[in-house]
């Protein structure tokens, strides 16, 4: 089940749907407006990880040690520990 991101061009809402099926894409409805007038947004993707060995990646990804001047690393995901 997909979750897009939508940002309503009549309030400037920004919002997330879930999608329980591919039939329902085009039922977007603002929460604030109740306005359908919404353009889906390009999200990140985000995961979530239970290993002890990943909390040091973020350490490492700061100040600019993945070659970025300011870090860049998304959260330390750069492979760096």
């Amino acid at each position: 089940m997909p979750v897009f991101e939508y940002k309503c061009t009549d309030c400037n809402t920004k919002y997330e749907v879930l999608h329980k099926s591919t039939s329902n894409l085009s039922e977007v409805t603002c929460p604030s407006c109740h306005s359908q007038n919404s353009k889906k947004l390009l999200s990140s993707f985000s995961a979530s990880v239970n290993d002890s060995s990943s909390a040091s990646y973020g350490d490492s990804c700061t100040g600019g040690t993945c070659g970025l001047p300011s870090g860049g690393c998304a959260s330390g995901m750069c492979g760096l520990n």
